[in-house]
């Protein structure tokens, strides 16, 4: 039988992508083809570059698509979300830990029904795509079939998708509650099933030091090493509130983070959500252990936990990647969190650039992750992700990219004045998974 033709596809656009980061690199790191040309061989990249050098040795069998005037740049990539906190975006009223009392807890035990969890993981696999997002690192809940369902919506849909089950064995409701011998069991039997499959990648995932006892952390950590590419996933120093909790049942920890690092639980692979209230001992051992930090700035902003500093992250050499945090956060856009990224770091005194807010939601975000060699930018050989942003989607959107002087103008007024809106397509290894309908 013949070897059928690869599949050869060509996107003109004009297309953005980073190969460092412009913080560190400067304009070196930051490739425009502002005529460019995109090319996927069966999926993946094998060309990029101006239109007029590669379109005369485009084959008559590739498919060309068209996107001229729109902006055409890797998938974003998401660090860090909740899908079964999906129904509870927008809940206000609460901090993190009576937060999670009132809203998240009684909203998380509904996913022991495969029903509930399966809707719910569509909608926001779905959501996801409609504001550009082809990958993400996600919690599911205690419940096996929660994880089931988020890897099979994303399966479905062809994303890159990390998730695992949440480890929680005490100060939550007992129904949340999951013996820790039992849900390792869980986990291994998820892991078998899983990880690796397709783009499937599975995150050992305690919920945070509170509520896992040291024996439930050991096996954490046990998992971890266990499995060579499994990630690990957990929140870090969120809240003051937390952050003392956490020393009154650890009290022999330096730190919040020292109580990860003492069962293993830090390493390439690990991320850690927010990580707000850690001093510079605690972000060099991050760095010197390859552990990376997801910076989610709507939750922060919404439950009041604080600001985070990504410029001393940077300056001690850790790893950083954007994410949403739904549903504390309170938008699927990556746009919308750049913007609230940039005013975080006003705030604190730092001047987040849209170079470094884009890097943060692509490469810089997959080098967090550490699937760089997989996602993040049109390098050779990458994953076929993208999404095509449209600078005129709206009126005011229009009218301030009319006056911009340069592309970073440009795309500070898209990440300032975007949304879910300026995303007029997001494709997935060279299928198109959502396409915004005309007006």
């Amino acid at each position: 039988m013949a070897t059928p033709a690869p599949r050869l596809q060509a996107f003109r656009a004009s297309v953005l992508h980073f190969v460092d980061d412009p913080a560190l690199a400067g304009a070196a790191a930051v490739v425009v083809h502002e005529d460019g040309l995109l090319v996927l061989t069966d999926g993946r990249v094998s060309a990029l570059g101006d239109a007029s050098a590669l379109l005369p040795g485009l084959p008559p069998a590739a498919e060309l698509t068209d996107y001229r005037g729109r902006l055409l740049m890797p998938g974003f990539i998401d660090c860090h979300a909740h899908y079964p906190q999906t129904d509870v975006i927008a809940s206000a009223g609460e901090q993190l830990l009576s937060w999670l009392e009132r809203y998240v807890f009684p909203c998380e035990a509904r996913f022991a029904d495969a029903t509930v969890a399966q809707e719910t993981a569509g909608f926001f696999c779905d959501e996801l795509l409609r504001n550009g997002t082809t990958s993400a690192q996600c919690f599911a809940t205690v419940h096996p079939q929660a994880v089931e369902a988020l890897f099979g919506a994303a399966e479905a849909r062809g994303m890159r998708m990390t998730t695992g089950l949440v480890l929680m064995d005490r100060n939550a409701p007992p129904a949340l509650c999951v013996d820790a011998e039992l849900a390792h069991a869980q986990g291994e039997a998820l892991i078998a099933r899983w990880h690796g499959r397709g783009r499937a990648r599975y995150a050992v995932t305690p919920r945070f030091a509170a509520t896992s006892p040291p024996r439930q952390l050991a096996l954490a950590g046990r998992q971890f090493a266990a499995h060579p590419g499994v990630h690990l996933q957990s929140h870090l120093a969120e809240n003051r509130g937390e952050v003392a909790w956490v020393a009154e049942l650890f009290p022999g920890a330096r730190s919040y983070l020292d109580v990860f690092d003492r069962f293993g639980l830090l390493g390439e692979r690990a991320t850690y959500a927010h990580c707000i209230h850690i001093d510079d001992a605690d972000r060099r051992r991050l760095a010197a252990t390859g552990s990376a930090i997801a910076f989610c700035p709507t939750s922060n902003l919404f439950l009041g936990s604080g600001l985070f500093d990504i410029d001393a992250a940077r300056t001690q050499g850790v790893r950083v990647g954007l994410a949403t945090d739904v549903g504390a956060g309170t938008s699927f856009s990556m746009l919308r969190t750049m913007s609230e990224a940039y005013k975080v770091g006003q705030l604190g005194g730092f001047a987040l650039s849209p170079w470094s807010a884009f890097y943060h939601a692509t490469l810089g975000a997959a080098r967090a992750l550490r699937i760089e060699d997989s996602v993040g930018s049109f390098a050779p050989g990458c994953e076929g992700d993208f999404v095509v942003l449209d600078p005129r989607s709206t009126p005011l959107l229009a009218r301030r990219i009319a006056c911009a002087s340069d592309l970073e103008e440009r795309l500070f007024a898209l990440m300032t004045l975007g949304d879910d809106r300026a995303v007029e397509a997001t494709w997935v290894m060279g299928e198109c998974r959502y396409r915004r309908e005309a007006d």
